[in-house]
């Protein structure tokens, strides 16, 4: 069934494949009309570039896919709560629903923006994005 569970799922998938690649284990995926249309997971590291977020990449490929700036008909799935650059970027996409598995209480926007401008849903597949998330962390810290 696609729903946000199933999303959400897939959206963890790209944050294992971070994971395996020694990336800070965050994926994103943007959906229109129960169908994916741009795929992304954390590259900063790969590809020397501190915009390389999961978000980003996944904004990116959706764009490329309709051949439009907006994509105001899309929702975007994310493992963690994005920071205020792809908060930025989603608002200037346009995209009207952002689903996050887990809340980032330094860098994530909810911190940051007093009031923001996005409709946004919290805690699906909750403990499993948070476990990705401390094993990477875990292991970073013992190597």
């Amino acid at each position: 069934m696609l729903n946000e569970e199933y999303f959400m799922t897939q959206a963890l998938k790209l944050a294992e494949r971070a994971k395996e690649e020694d990336e800070v284990p965050i994926g994103a995926l943007v959906v229109l009309n129960k169908q994916i249309i741009g795929k992304g997971y954390n590259q900063v590291e790969k590809l020397k570039d501190p915009t390389a977020h999961a978000e980003m990449l996944a904004i990116t490929a959706a764009t490329h896919y309709l051949g439009s700036k907006y994509l105001n008909e899309c929702e975007i799935y994310i493992t963690l709560e994005p920071c205020v650059m792809c908060y930025g970027a989603i608002v200037h996409a346009r995209i009207p629903k952002v689903h996050f598995a887990l809340h980032e209480p330094k860098t994530g926007f909810t911190q940051h923006i007093i009031k923001p401008k996005l409709d946004y849903t919290l805690g699906v597949h909750q403990e499993k994005s948070q476990s990705l998330m401390q094993d990477f962390f875990q292991k970073l810290r013992k190597g």
